[in-house]
């Protein structure tokens, strides 16, 4: 088996939760008497930690508007919003096809704040899934790559016995920090041009195709 470990981001790359994140975001933007902007806009900061995601959007604001439109978008996207998330099709036969491989681990790396995953864990009974999970307010946000440092450190792997799989080039570039392999999906935000730049193994087009990918990597 090449990989012991197979790190997964969250939105975009298992989770088909764009929608939702984009709608919230421009709703917040709304209440906090911001500039709302536009959907590409929004991709383009998903997977950041929310504080990192809200000062790419809006670059020079100040703590008090920071607060506000954090504050604002949380409120839409547990309590307002009713835009559905699901995971992409797939992608729950896919898993548990994995945790039946003897010896194999896995582990989410991202954006979301530890309550926020903690939420969706309980809400889509996945937790049990992986060993492990590392979120960006209890670390440090991608691109830097801390927390697959402190994943592969509590697991006790190598960065080459881990593989990082992600929608955008932050994931990417976490991995080529750490000479860890990685692979790009082009269903989620990034496009694959920048997915490319980050030198990934392989680039699945669907959810069928990052999964076979693996498959074969892992019997090898």
């Amino acid at each position: 088996m090449r990989f012991d470990l197979v790190i997964f981001d969250w939105d975009g790359t298992l989770m088909n939760s764009v929608p939702k994140i984009v709608a919230c975001m421009q709703a917040a933007t709304r209440d906090a008497q911001l500039p709302s902007p536009t959907d590409k806009a929004v991709e383009n900061i998903i997977g950041l930690g929310l504080p990192e995601a809200v000062a790419t959007l809006f670059p020079g604001i100040n703590e008090a508007q920071s607060t506000r439109l954090r504050e604002c978008y949380a409120h839409h996207f547990v309590h307002a919003d009713t835009t559905p998330m699901t995971f992409f099709e797939g992608v729950e036969q896919h898993i548990h096809g994995l945790r039946e491989r003897s010896g194999l681990k896995m582990a989410v790396a991202t954006g979301k704040t530890r309550k926020g995953l903690a939420r969706i864990f309980e809400q889509t009974r996945s937790g049990d899934w992986f060993h492990a999970s590392r979120t960006a307010d209890e670390t440090r946000s991608k691109p830097h790559p801390q927390m697959l440092s402190e994943l592969l450190e509590e697991l006790s792997l190598p960065a080459e016995r881990a593989v990082m799989v992600g929608d955008t080039e932050y994931d990417l570039a976490m991995a080529r920090a750490l000479g860890m392999p990685s692979v790009g999906v082009s269903y989620g935000v990034h496009s694959v041009e920048r997915l490319t730049a980050c030198e990934p193994e392989f680039i699945a087009h669907s959810v069928d195709s990052l999964f076979g990918w693996l498959d074969r990597e892992l019997k090898t």
